[in-house]
């Protein structure tokens, strides 16, 4: 079962469409992650709301492979992963993904990845309505209904002042975050 888990997740990472890894995505960035992802707050994620919320941020992945990657972290009884099973799950992704591309490269396509989801219209640059569009998707319905604070938080990580976020500023943002 390790090798066929082993070649879905490589069959999943090399089409781009499953990454949940990151060198600072530390229990509070992975709470939050689990938080969105379980839509209806009944602290498990099911096989259907890990499928939305990947494809709601453009990453369109296989309910197959999903099942059967999920299944085997999923605990007898539960309908789903619990947060302690999402955490293994993460850490079984690093772990299998590990040397897949050095440390920088990780990064880099990390960022790129998040980027990506973001630059929906893949200009290489993120607008304030995209901004807007991506925080509606992802729940954040105060924050995208006003377009005064999408254009703030622009403005905030806009280095060159063009309105807009090219990924050398997304980059910047995202590091000194880390």
């Amino acid at each position: 079962m390790e090798t066929q888990t082993g070649h879905v997740l490589k069959s999943i990472h090399s089409r781009n469409s499953f990454h949940l890894r990151s060198p600072s995505l530390n229990s509070l960035r992975l709470r939050r992650v689990f938080d969105l992802f379980d839509t209806n707050h009944d602290c498990i994620i099911t096989i259907p709301e890990l499928s939305n919320a990947l494809t709601l941020l453009g990453l369109d992945t296989d309910a197959s492979d999903l099942d059967f990657i999920i299944k085997s972290y999923v605990k007898p009884g539960n309908s789903g992963l619990t947060y302690e099973d999402f955490v293994m799950l993460h850490r079984s992704i690093n772990e299998m993904l590990e040397g897949v591309e050095d440390e920088e490269d990780k990064d880099e396509a990390d960022l790129s990845e998040a980027f990506k989801v973001f630059d929906e219209n893949g200009d290489g640059f993120i607008s304030a309505s995209e901004l807007q569009k991506v925080l509606g998707k992802l729940g954040f319905i105060e924050e995208a209904n006003e377009m005064g604070r999408v254009k703030m938080m622009i403005s905030s990580v806009d280095l060159n002042d063009d309105g807009r976020v090219d990924f050398s500023e997304f980059k910047d943002m995202m590091r000194h975050l880390q």
